[in-house]
């Protein structure tokens, strides 16, 4: 049995993708003078402690072949807060030699891990190059392998005539349920809730991933226990069994009856009671991937604080300080989180909106202005062009106060309501540098945000107070307000200085990276988590098409 701390209805953590990706060629360049190429495909990925590339596979070489189809498969790890940067030489076979030095260079293409998954049916299309020409096109595509799936068993159980175990009542049974593992020792897998004060319990149906209880294996043993619960924390055996995923999805109700057994028990034959199964399927789980290539495109929206609390944009110290040889941080947490977003939204236009600030012609304050000042049309072209749009609205406007979000996430939400179906996902980014002024508002903002299709990630800058931030990153119990709660948890707040500080003061790209990876990892389980509460499959949904601030 476990020694550790009891939580009943708990399971294991679930694994990194991994996706796999196929490589064809179109086109290529003929290297021989009597016969046509003889190509093979070299995938780089980058080491991330050198941050070089280094080789990660070959496919087979193809005799003869100038629009080659490569059997062999690269199988790599997928993260999506990451920026994996990937390449992909093709080479002439020359000889049987390894040194690709011995073989005729064709061409290389450079792309990320995030371009392929975020590409539209998961294929994508490149030019190979060799100095600056053309040598040719090559195909990736991917797939999540299906290993991966996170498969969920939908499950419920009963007991009868258990051993009473407790002096003064009858017993307050659980059920464990432990993996085996392939040096055939066991790992818990989940716990049901306690049922107090029964000897015929009749367990609430649960649902736990298929990996975390067989790892995907229907006829590997699963061992259960059925335990009474003691107040001081101690754990009474009342007995238990063996078996397996098979049985219980194919396996009659008949034969889903097990008697409970003791093995270190002194009286051979001794039962303890019986359980059996009263319902069993398994309901395919949906993952990250699945929605991507089915169709459901991120849209990420930007908004900037131009409260006074940053400091006047003239002054070295203000944090909005425009520096000609290095991005402030509200710079760079665009850099790091737009690139990665920006690789899930096909037509790379993206809607930045300011707050705080007191706009021209006549002073008035905004909480919620596009900071290309079209009100038509507040999108603007890729990152770059969400940096241009923030360091030509500085000289336009007077920073002000005070720091209200509500208006933004509401804005967003507006927008977010018109995609129910699952073609859009949002995602907003909010970077400040205080404290919430319209702290109750923003529960109710977020708390009504939550119903939809958005996630909401803060970055701190600057050394404010952001105790209060915390508080709406729900990690632990979900937002409330009153009698409102939110359906699930969708803000993740991030204070830059902690990165910087963590990270030792490292160079910006790595300080980057780690914030970007900080500040993402939790939006494909608030995307699929939403979808799931939705009911919403993976291309269901019409094609999107670009979403805020467009009817």
């Amino acid at each position: 049995m476990s020694t550790g701390g009891f939580q009943p209805g708990s399971a294991t953590a679930n694994p990194v993708s991994k996706v796999e990706l196929t490589v064809c060629c179109r086109n290529l360049r003929d290297m021989d003078v009597f016969s046509k190429s003889d190509p093979f495909c070299v995938l780089y990925t980058v080491n991330p402690r050198t941050g070089q590339f280094e080789e990660n596979g070959r496919t087979e070489t193809i005799d003869n072949n100038l629009n080659p189809d490569f059997a062999h498969k690269f199988v790599v790890d997928y993260f999506f807060e990451q920026h994996q940067p990937l390449r992909f030489d093709v080479y002439d076979s020359d000889s049987k030699s390894r040194n690709l030095s011995s073989h005729d260079f064709i061409g290389s293409a450079q792309c990320t891990l995030g371009q392929i998954v975020g590409s539209q049916g998961g294929k994508l299309v490149q030019d190979l190059r060799k100095q600056q020409k053309k040598y040719g096109t090559i195909i990736i595509t991917y797939e999540e392998l299906s290993s991966c799936k996170q498969d969920e068993a939908v499950m419920q159980f009963q007991g009868f005539k258990l051993a009473k175990k407790d002096l003064f009542g009858k017993s307050d049974p659980y059920l464990t349920f432990y993996r085996c593992n392939e040096n055939m020792s066991f790992t818990v897998a989940y716990r049901t809730d306690v049922l107090k004060n029964t000897l015929n319990p009749t367990w609430k149906p649960f649902k736990v991933p298929l990996r975390t209880l067989c790892n995907g294996d229907l006829d590997r043993t699963i061992k259960v226990e059925c335990c009474d619960w003691n107040r001081d924390g101690s754990i009474d055996l009342i007995g238990e069994f063996t078996t397996n995923m098979r049985r219980f999805v194919e396996g009659s109700q008949r034969d889903n009856v097990y008697t409970l057994t003791k093995e270190k028990s002194k009286k051979k034959g001794k039962t303890y009671g019986t359980i059996s199964l009263m319902s069993c399927r398994v309901q395919k789980m949906y993952s990250f991937l699945d929605f991507i290539h089915g169709g459901t495109e991120l849209s990420f929206v930007v908004a900037i604080d131009f409260t006074a609390s940053n400091g006047a944009p003239h002054s070295p110290q203000s944090l909005h300080h425009i520096n000609p040889h290095m991005p402030n941080q509200y710079e760079q947490a665009i850099q790091s989180v737009g690139t990665i977003i920006q690789e899930y939204d096909t037509d790379k236009l993206f809607p930045v909106f300011g707050f705080g600030a007191k706009l021209p012609p006549n002073g008035a304050i905004s909480h919620d202005f596009p900071v290309n000042f079209n009100y038509q049309n507040p999108f603007v072209s890729n990152v770059d062009g969400i940096i241009g749009a923030y360091r030509n609205c500085l000289p336009q406007i007077q920073l002000h106060g005070p720091t209200n979000f509500a208006p933004i996430i509401n804005r967003v939400a507006r927008d977010a309501q018109a995609f129910m179906n699952g073609s859009n996902f949002f995602v907003l980014l909010i970077i400040t540098d205080g404290i919430i002024s319209d702290m109750d508002f923003t529960k109710v903002a977020v708390i009504n945000a939550s119903k939809l299709p958005m996630a909401i990630i803060i970055v701190g800058v600057g050394n404010a107070d952001f105790s209060a931030m915390e508080h709406l990153d729900s990690d632990d119990n979900l937002l409330r307000h009153g009698d409102k709660v939110a359906d699930h948890d969708i803000v993740q707040f991030v204070p830059f200085s902690e990165i910087v500080h963590r990270s030792g003061n490292r160079d910006m790209g790595a300080i980057q990276a780690q914030l970007a990876k900080e500040v993402l990892e939790e939006i494909p389980d608030q995307l699929v988590t939403w979808m799931k509460l939705h009911h919403i499959k993976p291309g269901t949904a019409p094609p999107p098409y670009s979403a805020v601030g467009r009817a």
